[in-house]
């Protein structure tokens, strides 16, 4: 599983995401999504925290299957991309994601450059990359 920490890697690109976060939030997770369906199997979990979360019911109603609630047909695998709406921290709710994934016995990479982030992700065994890792891929 692939855990992005959305708001840290927005500010890792000089495009103008500080005059419009939830836009910016928007254009990533549009690219994440996009990279999830057609790259490497696994889960991807994007955290949205403060005004970045304004892009999360957007994004829902773009795509039904990013919506907290929903569930697949029979037949159907997992959903290759999950949102998460952090009500708070969204360090808290990284982290929470993580112990979620290190409880089922899932590998785990965060993608963040905060440096306490990165120090509580890895004590719960997780692997960390940069930004610059996610931004590569895309």
């Amino acid at each position: 599983m692939v855990v992005v920490d959305v708001a840290n890697v927005m500010g890792a690109r000089a495009d103008g995401w500080w005059r419009d976060r939830a836009a910016a939030a928007l254009r990533l997770c549009r690219e994440v999504t996009g990279l999830a369906r057609d790259g490497p199997a696994g889960a991807w979990v994007l955290v949205l925290e403060g005004r970045a979360r304004d892009a999360v019911a957007p994004l829902e109603e773009e795509d039904p299957s990013l919506a907290a609630d929903w569930a697949p047909a029979e037949g159907e695998g997992p959903r290759p991309v999950r949102l998460v709406s952090a009500p708070g921290s969204g360090d808290d709710a990284v982290v929470g994601v993580v112990a979620e994934a290190v409880a089922r016995d899932e590998s785990c990479l965060v993608v963040t450059a905060d440096r306490r982030l990165r120090q509580r992700c890895e004590e719960l065994n997780a692997s960390v990359v940069g930004p610059g890792w996610l931004l590569r891929l895309l």
